[in-house]
């Protein structure tokens, strides 16, 4: 068990049986995991690898590679990994590792394991994946999240749980109820940190971390790093080990990103002809609000696809309905906001479609993820309308690619109507009418004056938080 005396103090071992350090396969140096390219090589419990040969796991993927013997030997770990990248069984064959060897008691409402997740869908699947790869173990875990009633989860809490998987909300929640103490989790994992910013869980956090024993072992992952992230991990982790599995350069490698310029009007008739290619499968297609999801679905469905939309406003039976009939494709287009869609790996995705371009670059990349997994090829189509050409602009500048147009000759951005011109552009319609023009420039005063004024970035988020849900 790692010991601490106020916020830093040496490392030492987890109370752990002693293979873990003198056995002849564990290297030395973590950097460089000579010993460690296949699982069997790992000496893990021997029902965890039952569980990993019965479903064909030979290979750790790289992420998995680096983290597995690090959080085996107690190390804090901040990795950097996308969705897809195998992160999930990165730290939960270490945690149930632990649980086969130690067999820890489990204790009502004091889990000895943490996972914070930072939406449902992601909470259920990483509750999936400890349920297949700890079949053969005996341990208890429970799953919190929002949307449902509570009975059942404070009922499974009271019994006593290994392991917690939880998203912020729920989890505090329960917390000021007294249906949880943290005071004896050993493992803490916290998921998709940056996401978790994003949606505006930092002070949630905060109070959730500020309850955690000293002693424990952090395990943090996040897609990107960006100062907040740092700042919150260099708070949460002591000496950890770095590991970058997802570099800029390579994250979007195996992904064919494609824009189509269409007037706002032709983006339906544009996303009908798409899905009647040949080799379009599956399709997540992204949507910038949830009445807007709505609608699409409902006209995508008139055209004779099968379809189903996910957000926030969507009850958690009505979501994991819409996610398993995507996923057996009872449903080949799945209409989707940015919140609701973030976690869902869902093999054969064949297509990522962008029918509104995402205020935010950094959605882009998290969006188009949805495809191209695991070495396979993908294509993400983005629509773009004269007035998203700024967005287009933002994306092209984070990814450092100039995507591919399919129709060059509808290049908004080559054409004289600029994004400039479009945006003073209402005067040329006035010209004949100084009334109305009169009229539209009072109406603009009165949004830019005394009460209700935005900043821009106000507006920004504004927008953001209406996609979120």
């Amino acid at each position: 068990m790692r010991l601490r005396e106020g916020p830093f103090l040496p490392l030492t071992h987890r109370q752990r049986p002693v293979r873990y350090w003198i056995s002849n396969k564990t290297p030395c140096n973590l950097k460089k995991n000579k010993y460690l390219n296949t699982f069997d090589s790992m000496e893990l419990f021997p029902k965890l690898q039952r569980a990993l040969n019965e479903q064909g796991y030979e290979q750790p993927t790289p992420i998995q590679a680096q983290t597995i013997p690090a959080a085996i030997a107690g190390r804090d770990v901040l990795g950097c990994a996308q969705t897809g990248t195998g992160k999930t069984a990165a730290f939960a064959l270490p945690i149930l590792d632990y649980l086969g060897n130690e067999r820890p008691p489990a204790r009502p409402n004091r889990p000895t394991t943490l996972v914070l997740a930072p939406t449902r869908e992601l909470a259920i699947q990483i509750s999936e994946s400890f349920r297949v790869y700890g079949k053969h173990i005996r341990f208890r875990e429970a799953l919190v999240y929002g949307g449902v009633r509570q009975e059942g989860q404070v009922r499974a809490i009271r019994r006593g749980v290994d392991v917690l998987i939880a998203t912020p909300g729920r989890l505090l929640d329960l917390m000021q109820q007294g249906h949880i103490d943290l005071g004896s989790v050993e493992f803490f994992v916290l998921d998709e940190a940056d996401r978790m910013l994003d949606m505006g869980f930092l002070p949630a956090l905060e109070k959730i971390i500020s309850e955690l024993p000293s002693h424990r072992q952090s395990l943090f992952f996040s897609a990107t790093l960006p100062p907040k992230i740092r700042k919150l991990a260099s708070e949460l982790l002591f000496n950890p080990i770095s590991i970058d599995v997802t570099p800029k350069s390579s994250s979007l490698e195996g992904i064919e990103q494609v824009v189509k310029f269409v007037q706002r009007d032709k983006k339906v008739t544009s996303l009908q002809k798409l899905l009647g290619g040949e080799s379009v499968d599956r399709v997540i297609v992204f949507t910038r609000t949830k009445h807007g999801a709505n609608g699409l679905t409902r006209k995508i469905e008139k055209a004779g696809f099968r379809a189903a939309a996910i957000h926030g406003n969507k009850t958690q039976n009505a979501r994991q309905k819409a996610l398993e009939a995507f996923r057996r494709k009872k449903v080949q287009v799945l209409v989707a906001t940015d919140v609701a869609a973030r976690g869902i790996d869902i093999a054969g995705v064949t297509h990522v479609v962008n029918y509104d371009m995402p205020v935010d670059p950094e959605s882009y990349v998290h969006r188009i993820g949805r495809t191209g997994r695991a070495g396979a090829e993908g294509t993400a189509v983005s629509f773009c309308t004269p007035d998203e050409c700024d967005e287009l602009r933002a994306i092209e500048k984070l990814t450092g690619k100039r995507l591919t147009v399919e129709n060059p000759e509808s290049d908004f951005r080559s054409s004289s109507s600029s994004s400039k011109t479009r945006k003073t552009g209402y005067r040329k319609s006035f010209r004949g009418n100084p009334r109305a023009r009169n009229s539209n420039r009072g109406r603009q005063d009165r949004r830019s004056s005394g009460r209700g004024k935005k900043t821009g970035a106000s507006n920004r988020a504004g927008r953001q938080k209406a996609a979120a849900n």
